[in-house]
């Protein structure tokens, strides 16, 4: 496992947060971006923009061996400058330890990004949220693991 855990957090280092590794759409009106290492192989395929669904895949040796489906919202509709650079930052942040999304906490000026999850890398779920001040303004459920 600890392959996969380091491998996942160069991917997503390498993908969403750095905008990083587009590829062409893999399914109708989706956005995809693509990371390789070696014998190791991340795809996250999502779509939408304020409300969005996607998923991501590792394969090794061509064979998917863990996913992670996810949602989430923009829960106002004029969201501040600054959003993007929040979420992307969090996700920068990624550890080896909880390699799902971003570190459990995260402050950017007036938005304070928040990530709790249980579980590990084979089964786990969680939510992320931000804040702008006291104001829930995003939130995004994640949930996966190994595939055999």
């Amino acid at each position: 496992m600890s392959n996969l855990e380091d491998f996942l957090v160069k991917a997503k280092k390498n993908t969403y947060g750095t905008q990083k590794g587009k590829i062409p759409s893999s399914r109708k009106h989706s956005k995809d971006l693509a990371y390789q290492d070696g014998n190791y192989y991340y795809l996250d395929s999502y779509f939408g923009e304020k409300c969005f669904s996607g998923e991501e895949i590792v394969y090794y040796n061509d064979i998917p061996i863990w996913s992670m489906n996810y949602y989430g919202k923009l829960l106002k509709e004029n969201i501040q400058d600054g959003f993007i650079e929040t979420l992307r930052g969090a996700l920068q942040k990624v550890t080896k330890e909880v390699p799902f999304r971003g570190i459990e906490k995260y402050i950017n000026g007036n938005f304070t990004y928040i990530c709790s999850n249980g579980g590990a890398v084979d089964f786990f779920r969680g939510i992320e949220k931000i804040f702008y001040d006291d104001e829930e303004i995003y939130r995004l459920y994640f949930h996966g693991g190994i595939i055999k």
